[in-house]
């Protein structure tokens, strides 16, 4: 199985671990991760505006560009799956959109949003299956109690992502349980870390993400784990909330028995 993947920037230095733990767990379960060639940032951030064209149009190239190739593109950061997945319903149902994006790109063949695209944990749970997953489980992380953090980005808006139910999503929660860990529920598992809101004075990211970790700590948890490199950042430098925050795809590789170098 070979899949088109867009790492993304911060994969490339801030995120690395997210990344490099993805690519060694995805052979070590038979599936490759082709990077594209010529990738450029998704824009951090979904363009809210229709004739905000510009910045749409490095996410249709890595569409179009796993279109060429014939396969589905998989993303791993979760700011990078959500500008991705949205661009990419846009130019499935809005003309407008479509029409302008096509014109400036000049492509052989217009985009019209032909390109799968998923989450890595999407091919997890959907191509993989996480109950293949466990077989291949070597050093299970039994006795650890280990919280799924969603944030927003993976979930919202729940009509166009299409990722898993936004008010009780199990996605994490089923993939902690195949690497032999338990699963801790807490009542902030899917609200947002306070986001780009750490570019503002007073500290309000911080502190967001601090009642995160206090609520899962409090429930139980020993260590939470994310798939987002901005809610990595913000669980990391939180105000009142003490835990250790790692990347799925860390734990993932660690209960493969894989030993992944920094």
């Amino acid at each position: 199985m070979v899949f088109s993947y867009f790492p993304g920037c911060t994969l490339k230095n801030k995120g690395a671990r997210l990344d490099l733990c993805g690519r060694r767990a995805a052979e070590a379960l038979g599936f490759t991760l082709e990077e594209l060639p010529e990738w450029q940032c998704c824009g951090g951030v979904y363009p809210q505006a229709r004739d905000e064209i510009a910045t749409r149009l490095s996410s249709v190239r890595a569409l179009d560009a796993a279109r060429r190739k014939g396969q589905s593109l998989v993303t791993l950061c979760s700011a990078c799956h959500h500008v991705i997945r949205r661009v990419n319903g846009d130019m499935q149902r809005d003309a407008q959109i479509r029409g302008a994006v096509n014109r400036y790109l000049q492509l052989d063949t217009p985009y019209e949003g032909q390109t799968q695209v998923l989450h890595y944990l999407e091919v997890l749970r959907d191509v993989i299956g996480f109950d293949e997953l466990a077989r291949r489980v070597t050093r299970p992380l039994t006795g650890q109690r280990i919280g799924a953090y969603y944030g927003c980005l993976l979930l919202r808006p729940s009509r166009e992502m299409c990722f898993d139910d936004p008010e009780n999503p199990t996605i994490l929660e089923q993939f902690i349980r195949a690497i032999g860990a338990e699963p801790v529920y807490y009542a902030m598992r899917n609200e947002c870390c306070g986001g780009y809101t750490v570019l503002e004075p007073g500290g309000r990211a911080q502190k967001q993400a601090g009642k995160v970790l206090a609520n899962a700590a409090a429930c139980g948890a020993q260590t939470l784990i994310t798939a987002c490199p901005l809610c990595m950042y913000n669980l990391q430098k939180s105000v009142g909330g003490e835990l250790p925050v790692r990347y799925f795809t860390e734990l993932l590789a660690q209960a493969l028995g894989l030993e992944v170098e920094s």
